[in-house]
């Protein structure tokens, strides 16, 4: 459990935490991988969201991903890139989150994940918590603490 006087400063700068559905790159479950490809490389991700028509959450790709499905025994086979769909290739068990301020889960799954997509109770996609903000945080936090509060030890 993060400490009370922490975990307040942190939520201090919750309105950056999530950044909003709107401004993330996001492919659909249609797409041709060929699409998925141009958008990746295009805009520089290493991994992209992935929604439905109704933009329900579905997944995430990574190219990677398109890569290992477009290898052969002996050679890369790009003709796969018009022949399959992005449902074909995407991760379906990342792990996605509902409550984007809960600090201590953001931090548990962000070990193992660059940014966590952030879904409704209807499983639409609203948005990504990042690596990157929360480490923001964190190091606001460590270096702003003292400023704010005085640490006596219990030993003493």
């Amino acid at each position: 459990m993060i400490e009370e006087h922490l975990q307040e400063m942190m939520l201090q700068r919750r309105q950056k935490f999530m950044i909003p559905a709107s401004l993330v790159a996001t492919v659909n479950v249609n797409n041709s991988l060929d699409h998925a490809f141009l958008v990746l490389t295009k805009d520089r991700y290493a991994k992209i969201i992935v929604v439905d028509n109704e933009n329900h959450y579905r997944g995430q790709l990574s190219l990677a991903m398109i890569t290992d499905r477009l290898l052969e025994t002996e050679r890369i086979n790009v003709n796969k890139l018009n022949e399959l769909t992005v449902a074909d290739v995407m991760q379906t068990d990342a792990p996605v989150i509902q409550e984007p301020f809960d600090i201590e889960e953001n931090l548990h799954l962000m070990i193992d994940q660059s940014f966590l997509a952030v879904v409704n109770q209807q499983d639409q996609f609203c948005g990504i918590v990042t690596r990157r903000e929360l480490l923001k945080t964190v190091s606001y936090t460590l270096h702003e603490f003292g400023k704010k509060y005085k640490v006596i030890s219990k030993n003493k």
